[in-house]
């Protein structure tokens, strides 16, 4: 019986042996719909089974459309045909001992649409959402274009479940470009790509108004592409440090272009929101052409603008001014978005295929606009240092004289006005008016005034690279340049130092982020279910401070007199502010990527080291993995370290702002300064360090037929956290040092902060994300469920456990990180389509947030967004939606008369504006 068994062994591994040695060929011809042979064609065999260690087999079709492959074990394959710009196929064969086999193959032009495939968290090759070993998001383009919006940023706002952006009313330039992040965490702590190639961060750094958690970000600006250029967006809600590099802390963000060679689609929208403002156009256009008989020119505009929307009252002092006849606006002080002029924004994606299976590719972009909004009211009665030094008891008066000759004698004589009940002394104002040498700025604004800021906004990009196989080895070496420019301007204010001589208006100086990089990415699949990838990256990033008018910064004659200096509401940056700061990079990362037969398990190990210039060397790493238990239900789990470099904008900022003190009731100067400076030293500061987080996350994923569901726990611990100082008062003999440092309005300053690492922190959360078609409505009907639960606490701040402390003793700072963001955020939404006619509609909720600069908790909100879509024959589309049907608002805010007049949170997490009607018009084509 054992030499039986013996024998039948031996003889089964002998056919086995046979069957490994014996060796057929594949050949064909692949053509495109109309019979043309075409070249570049791709033709892999995926992954063998089991029984065939043999790595990948490749070959690519020559310019008569044939290809051939040798060798391939007697065994059954698949075999995959791929091209740009053509839909992708994948075919059965089996193969023969000595024989061939003949597989032609015909490719259709089409959009190359991988809706539920993503390319990120992996370097392995794509696969669907449910089956990654991460938590992973896929927004359509249906899903970006179909919005009342045509903004990116507010886009995902409704899609993601752990998304956030904030509409930003006065909040100097982050009114400009809006901050966005996942997570809770800050914005900067999330990679932003397109089409897996590192995106520039903008020239904006969250100075004001970030709530505490975007307080000092400088993150990319997303709404800067046009939406209509996308086929999709890939957001990975988990650490990938260890992949990508530095800032992938939260997680990653990827924009992937559209690769069409033919068709492409026109659209017009138009909205208005419930409250009679805030009128918005947008016209849109993409359009796919053939380049040459092997590459796409995809090409994609969009041009918008949008008015200035209201939701403020009238602050009390300016109502008692104008009880008292000063010719007050109402209201004085403007809480509402900004004004969008010539909103330009345009995006070019273009590849080509040669012989062999080289591509070259290459995609930028360009955008322009300008932004104009309010700052705060200044109060012609009260506002140091422009109409009173001394709390509005009497305006403050200038001597002419006294500034031409630099001796403070009072050689003009000028009166001393009182203030009673909110009227100046008549009878001195009189004199004053009638004395050319002496002058009050209520001459030139009666009523006060409220200083217009904004800018002219430039962004663009260019990536251009090269891939290919060569000896089985895929590579693709790229170089990317980006640069995103803030020119700002300031109206309706004034340098006060320059007396009456000043102007009105001023260009205050330029901020510039320019990065460029280089990457060179390798992948080899090492057999069966094994791959192993690499890859080099070197970076150079600057940003630069550019100069303002002279009037902008200039310390005027009046100086003396106690008359503030540079333009009022944002001073200019000077000739020692000036300068532009660089950093170098370099880093090597590597990947193994293994998978079980049938895809029963796979596992991933990616580590990273990565050398800076001014911070030395970091080490990082990342496992994670995916079993499937039974078919359609899996679980995952990663764990990661990872890091974030401060910016060379975080390191060397030199600004000076306007804040509204709840304590005082008035607007107070305060400055933000280097931590290296001397006075920021005098307080801790010291050279900023790079942060460093510890991810673990652990999900499952269940895939039922109609019934998609995923389920993800996550926890985000991260170290030496970068953020904004506490305020500090500044000595009289400080001010002079920081003058001498490069910071020219701190004559004007009465406070100060930087940037230190006091901070750690721990997030941690769980997303839910479900999808369902009832085959009952015969896949007409779609039901989509996002749900996010986001806890942050403050485990470290400045060496002490905050827990520790009595509510009443925690710092606003930590109250910030811990309740500025909403727990809770989650929709139900579903779509429906019946002939012709496509119905949407969603119930969206958001827990409550606290808001730092109205001292207020704000209850949580739910809103309905509703939308119903008919398509003519001629492929023309018209859509009337509403987001937020029934108008919410959040809670109004109890102290918006006594204080700055926002009738609502500055910081809602779904906008201030209220409801939105809008109509759009689309049409799409082919050729």
């Amino acid at each position: 019986m054992r030499l039986r068994v013996a024998l039948l062994v031996v003889f089964a591994i002998a056919a086995t042996v046979r069957a490994a040695a014996a060796q057929g060929t594949l050949e064909g011809t692949v053509t495109d719909a109309t019979a043309r042979p075409l070249a570049g064609v791709r033709v892999t065999l995926a992954r063998p089974t089991v029984s065939d260690p043999v790595q990948t087999r490749l070959s690519t079709t020559d310019d008569a459309g044939t290809y051939r492959i040798e060798g391939i074990p007697a065994i059954p394959h698949e075999v995959r045909f791929t091209r740009i710009g053509y839909g992708a196929r994948t075919l059965e064969a089996s193969f023969a001992d000595d024989e061939t086999t003949r597989l032609d193959v015909t490719l259709s032009e089409a959009v190359i649409a991988m809706e539920r495939l993503v390319v990120i968290g992996s370097r392995a090759q794509p696969r669907t959402a449910t089956q990654s070993m991460v938590p992973l998001d896929v927004v359509s383009a249906s899903e970006l274009t179909g919005q009342g919006t045509a903004d990116l940023s507010s886009q995902l706002r409704s899609v993601l479940p752990s998304y956030n952006v904030a509409d930003e009313p006065i909040s100097d330039a982050a009114t400009i470009a809006r901050p966005v992040s996942i997570r809770n965490l800050a914005p900067e702590q999330t990679l932003v790509m397109v089409d897996g190639k590192r995106r520039h961060r903008s020239a904006v750094i969250v100075l004001w108004n970030g709530n505490g958690v975007a307080d000092g970000a400088q993150g990319p600006d997303i709404s800067t592409l046009p939406s209509i250029a996308m086929s999709r967006v890939e957001v990975l809600r988990d650490g990938a440090s260890a992949q990508y590099g530095s800032d992938a802390i939260a997680g990653v963000i990827n924009v992937v272009p559209k690769n069409n060679r033919s068709g492409g689609s026109f659209e017009v929208r138009a909205g208005r929101y419930q409250e009679g403002d805030g009128d918005m156009v947008t016209a849109a256009g993409n359009i796919g052409l053939p380049l040459g008989e092997n590459g796409f020119l995809s090409l994609s505009g969009e041009f918008g603008q949008s008015d200035p929307t209201s939701r403020s009252i009238q602050r009390n002092d300016a109502a008692a001014l104008g009880a008292s006849g000063f010719p007050v606006r109402d209201p004085a002080q403007i809480w509402g978005s900004p004004d969008v002029d010539d909103n330009v924004k345009l995006f070019a994606n273009t590849g080509y295929a040669f012989g062999g299976g080289t591509e070259l590719y290459g995609f930028g972009n360009y955008h322009t606009k300008r932004v104009e909004g309010g700052f705060y009211f200044r109060n012609p009665n009260t506002r140091d240092a422009v109409f009173s030094i001394d709390g509005g008891e009497t305006l403050l008066i200038g001597d002419v004289l006294d500034a031409r000759d630099g001796v403070l004698d009072g050689s003009a004589n000028c009166p001393v006005v009182h203030i009673v009940n909110n009227v100046p002394d008549r009878a001195a104002m009189e004199r004053v008016r009638s004395d050319p040498n002496c002058f009050s700025f209520q001459e030139l604004f009666p009523g006060g005034f409220t200083p217009q800021f904004g800018g002219d906004a430039l962004d663009a990009s260019a990536v251009g690279g090269i891939k290919g196989t060569t000896a089985g080895i895929e590579w693709d070496l790229s170089a990317g340049w980006g640069t995103h420019r803030i020119d700002f301007l300031m109206k309706n204010t004034v340098n006060a130092s320059l007396g009456p001589e000043t102007p009105t208006e001023f260009r205050p100086g330029i901020n510039q982020q320019r990065e460029f990089n280089l990457n060179l990415d390798v992948h080899y699949e090492l057999g069966e279910g094994t791959l192993l990838a690499g890859g080099f990256e070197r970076r150079v990033e600057s940003f630069e401070i550019v100069r303002g008018d002279r009037a902008s910064w200039e310390l005027g004659p009046y100086l003396e007199q106690g008359l503030s200096a540079a333009s009022n509401g944002f001073p200019g940056f000077g000739p020692l502010s000036e300068g532009r700061w660089d950093r170098r990079n370099v880093a090597v990362y590597g990947d193994v990527h293994r998978e079980g037969a049938d895809d029963r398990w796979q596992a991933g190990l990616a580590l990273r080291l990565e050398d800076f210039e001014d911070f030395g060397t970091t080490f990082n790493g990342k496992l994670s993995g995916r079993l499937r238990l039974v078919e359609g239900f899996a679980l995952r789990s990663s764990a990661s370290t990872g890091f974030r470099a401060p910016t060379p904008g975080q390191q060397n900022l030199r600004h000076i702002g306007t804040i509204y003190d709840l304590t005082l009731m008035e607007l107070v100067n305060s400055g933000t300064i280097p931590p290296t400076s001397a006075v920021a030293r005098r307080r801790g500061g010291t050279q900023l360090q790079p942060e460093t987080s510890v991810n673990v996350a652990l999900g499952a994923a269940l895939t039922r037929g109609p019934l998609i569901v995923t389920a993800d726990y996550f926890r985000v611990a991260v170290s030496d956290r970068i953020n904004l100082s506490t305020d500090y008062t500044l000595e009289p003999h400080e001010i002079d040092e920081l003058v001498a440092e490069g910071v020219e309005g701190a004559r004007n300053l009465a406070r100060f902060r930087y940037y230190n690492n006091d901070f750690s922190t721990r997030t941690q959360g769980v997303d839910l994300v479900a999808s369902y078609s009832p085959p009952a409505l015969s896949g007409n009907t779609t039901f989509n469920l996002l749900f996010n639960y986001t806890h942050t606490r403050v485990t470290e701040y400045a060496g002490e456990d905050p827990n520790r402390l009595p509510s009443a003793d925690v710092p606003l700072r930590v109250r910030q990180l811990r309740e500025a963001l909403p727990t809770t955020r989650g929709s139900l939404s579903a779509t429906h389509r019946a002939g012709r006619l496509r119905f949407f509609g969603k119930v969206g909720y958001f827990s409550g947030w606290y808001d730092w600069l109205d001292d207020y908790t704000y209850g949580g909100k739910a809103l309905v967004d509703a939308e119903v879509a008919y398509t003519l024959a001629n492929s023309v589309t018209v859509t009337l939606g509403a987001e937020n049907l029934f108008n919410t608002f959040t809670d109004v805010n109890p102290g918006a008369a006594a204080n700055v007049g926002n009738l609502y949170s500055q910081n809602s997490p779904f906008g201030f504006n209220g409801g939105l009607f809008y109509v759009r018009a689309s049409y799409a084509f082919d050729w």
